[in-house]
Parts: C-alpha cells; sequence; structure tokens
C-alpha cells in the first residue's frame, strides 16, 4: 500500500514537473509534455486501480489543483525572469556614417571575403560584399558600388 501511494506521487510530481518544463522552457509541443502528460496519467490511473476510486478520485482532484497553482504561481511570480533572455542585438551594418565612403575608395580586408566579409576604409570597420568572387584577408581592394547599405568590392592588382 505505502509502495503504490509512493509511485502515485513520484508519477504525478514528476509529470506535473514535465509539463511546466514543457511550458517554460521548450516552445512548442514537444517529447517533454508528452512524456509529463503521459507520467502524471499514469499516476492517476494507478490511484485509482491500486487505491480505489475514493482515493483516485481524491487524487484526480488534487493532481488537477495542485497543477492549476503550479501553472499560475510559475507565470504569476515571475520566478522564471532570471531564465529568459533580456539582452537585445543592438548590433548595425554600416548605418554610423553612410556616406563616408566613395566610389573608388581603397582599402584592405580584413577577415576573408566569402564574398562577404570585414574591410578596413579610412581606419574603420565596414561590412563589404564582392561580386561573388572569394579574397583572403589583407587583400587590397577598392569600393566599385554602394547601395544603400551595401558596400561592394572589388580586388586591386
Amino acid at each position: 500500500m505505502l509502495l503504490d501511494w509512493i509511485t502515485v506521487v513520484l508519477l504525478i510530481g514528476i509529470g506535473l514537473l514535465l509539463i511546466i518544463v514543457e511550458l517554460i522552457f521548450v516552445p512548442g509541443t514537444t517529447i517533454v509534455g508528452i512524456l509529463g502528460f503521459v507520467l502524471t496519467a499514469i499516476g492517476v490511473w494507478i490511484g485509482y486501480a491500486a487505491l480505489g476510486n475514493e482515493t483516485g478520485h481524491i487524487i484526480l482532484a488534487a493532481t488537477v489543483l495542485i497543477g492549476g497553482l503550479a501553472f499560475f504561481y510559475s507565470f504569476r511570480s515571475d520566478s522564471w525572469t532570471r531564465f529568459a533572455l533580456k539582452d537585445q542585438n543592438r548590433g548595425r551594418v554600416n548605418e554610423d556614417f553612410p556616406h563616408a565612403l566613395a566610389v573608388g575608395e581603397e582599402g584592405i580586408t580584413v577577415s576573408a571575403l566569402r564574398p562577404q566579409g570585414t574591410a578596413l576604409f579610412a581606419e574603420r570597420h565596414h561590412e563589404v560584399q564582392t561580386n561573388g568572387e572569394f579574397l583572403d584577408p589583407n587583400t587590397p581592394v577598392r569600393i566599385i558600388g554602394l547601395n544603400q547599405n551595401k558596400i561592394i568590392v572589388e580586388a586591386t592588382s
């Protein structure tokens, strides 16, 4: 009898924990949530089968109540905010000085251009691209086109 209670409590507890993990950490419906629901259902079923209908009803009601309170508390209390991503991507592409470069200006590649990468023009790093050719680092380049936020370069001889 004690072993039945331990089994029921463990199955329902692990099942509810997996369902909460599914809701908080894993987006969408995944194996974690399905496994949690199955373990909870098996725990309730064992409660009915091994401990009787009256006790099964109590176990079912307690499971629903505890599950509802756990969901409500976990979302309401802001206890999960320390796990949430709060940083913002503040990167920009050539927005600081959009007209500081001119066609024909020469520079040098900092990274490999495959076909995009970084080049140095007038002591400033800029994201550049070629017309499809691959260039190695430290290759002299010249600007052949400026289109909105794109700087198109070619290798100089």
